[in-house]
């Protein structure tokens, strides 16, 4: 009967946070997103700036800046509306999700409007229009010529876009290999794990100028290659579809496209200086968002798994039950899950506007709290019971014994534990990069689409995340030796 009401209310739970996810508000859905945009003043535009030349990041007098052909147009709509620009930066594949639960008004992030898509947002008039390619290595151009070649293939595409529908559909028995971001393509196909990769033709373009190694299939033609490229809307947005088809227009008939398209490219030349002078900037920021989300990660879990771990300890079964039901749930689910609810949830369902990064350390610390309780639980319960007796016939209250005499005693035993939870938590920050926390690793990537280099911000993470963790088991061994002399 206990284990029965234990995943009961682990399933309640569960159906709770799925409905926390995809039932947003539905007197939010029937208004205009243009009524929202207008009364905050503020126009937040998703897209995913690592797919130069739409959109990137680049090093500005040692400032970071958003640069590319959507970030102009999304500048112009602002203009023309009379708003101020916020530019949210996510994974691609996050994006719908985001602008479904509030979290973005628009997408401009060179998406195709497909029958999957309208189904969940409307799309503008297009603004471009753009044929897509195959790219090979160099030393492979001679193998691979036309689309024939490529049959039984690995072709490299990124996920949920018009490339991956292509080389599904064009390609025979192609073995298709969908990644979350350009640059990972990139790389693979430069380290021979695909033989051949779809893209567009703009960013193609981009990455063959700054990789001599890679080059185009010229002979291979797509049937659905034409791309129009669209800015995705909420559903039952009539003004604010109308505001922003009448700015692509204006674009249009000012020919303005060619400009930004020359903006990029200025903006895409290489600065002066080496990698680091360049892109250091990048790497300090993630830096310091990577130890800032993990302190609070620890300390707010560990107060929260203290409290949790005495409420499985408790005499009271329900609890206990409680106890054991948070502990299972977030134990026995993904952190990548627990980031999305929590950064979808709060805005879906309790209207709250809350960023990135808050909701990053929000996931974190719920996160850490489940296994820190059962450190901090496993640790109270390796004192000796005679210390209890000991206290409770002196007169103690179970709260002062707890305080006074249990974990003080306990506090060295989970010290080591948790000195290891805090490691495992700086390497699982990387995780809040999906919903565009800037940490080492989303700064990372950001410095493979600015530099088009998909290989050497990667090491460059690695040797941060080395320095970080090595750096705290020093101090933990320092701490724990302190801890046996006192003994």
């Amino acid at each position: 009967m206990k284990h029965t009401i234990k995943l009961f209310m682990v399933f309640i739970i569960f159906i709770s946070a799925i409905i926390t996810y995809i039932n947003p508000d539905a007197q939010a859905a029937e208004e205009d997103q243009w009524d929202k945009i207008k009364e905050r003043g503020e126009l937040r535009v998703g897209l995913s700036a690592d797919y130069a030349p739409y959109e990137f990041e680049h090093n500005v007098n040692g400032k970071s800046e958003y640069a590319g052909i959507d970030i102009d147009l999304a500048k112009k709509i602002a203009k023309d509306n009379d708003v101020k620009l916020k530019i949210v930066n996510m994974q691609f594949d996050s994006l719908l999700g985001a602008i479904k639960t509030g979290k973005i008004d628009l997408i401009i992030s060179g998406m195709t409007p497909t029958p999957e898509r309208e189904k969940e947002v409307d799309f503008s008039n297009p603004y471009m229009t753009v044929e897509q390619k195959m790219i090979v290595k160099k030393s492979e151009a001679d193998r691979f010529q036309n689309i024939d070649d490529f049959a039984n293939q690995k072709i490299g595409v990124q996920k949920q876009t018009q490339q991956e529908k292509i080389a599904q559909t064009e390609i025979e028995n192609a073995q298709i290999q969908s990644l979350t971001r350009v640059p990972e393509v990139i790389m693979s196909l430069k380290s021979g794990k695909i033989n051949g990769m779809v893209i567009e033709g703009p960013v193609a373009e981009a990455y063959l100028k700054q990789n001599e190694d890679l080059a185009f299939a010229d002979d291979v033609k797509f049937n659905e290659g034409t791309k129009q490229t669209a800015i995705a809307v909420p559903k039952n947005s009539p003004e604010l579809m109308q505001r922003l088809n009448a700015t692509i227009k204006d674009v249009e008939d000012k020919g303005l496209l060619a400009d930004y398209k020359a903006s990029a490219a200025e903006a895409m030349k290489k600065d002066e200086g080496n990698f680091f002078t360049k892109y250091g900037n990048f790497f300090i920021k993630g830096i310091q968002n990577t130890i800032l989300i993990s302190i609070v990660g620890v300390v707010l879990g560990a107060v929260f798994g203290a409290f949790i771990a005495l409420l499985k300890l408790s005499k009271v079964r329900v609890l206990r039950w409680l106890a054991s039901a948070y502990i299972e749930f977030l134990r026995g689910t993904p952190l990548l899950v627990q980031v999305f609810l929590v950064y979808f949830g709060t805005t879906a369902v309790l209207g709250l506007n809350i960023s990135a990064l808050i909701c990053g350390m929000i996931a974190l610390v719920i996160n850490c709290s489940a296994y820190i309780a059962e450190i901090i639980r496993a640790g109270i319960n390796a004192v000796d019971k005679g210390q209890t007796e000991a206290a409770r016939s002196l007169g103690l209250s179970y709260g002062q014994t707890m305080k006074s005499v249990i974990l003080p005693q306990a506090i060295k035993n989970i010290l080591p534990a948790l000195g290891n939870e805090f490691v495992t938590v700086i390497k699982e920050s990387s995780i809040v990069s999906v919903i565009g926390v800037s940490e080492i690793m989303f700064n990372a990537q950001v410095v493979q689409g600015a530099s088009f280099d998909p290989f050497t911000p990667l090491i460059i993470a690695a040797i941060l995340y080395f320095i970080l963790t090595f750096t705290l088991s020093r101090i933990m061994y320092f701490f724990e030796g302190r801890l046996k002399v006192s003994d």
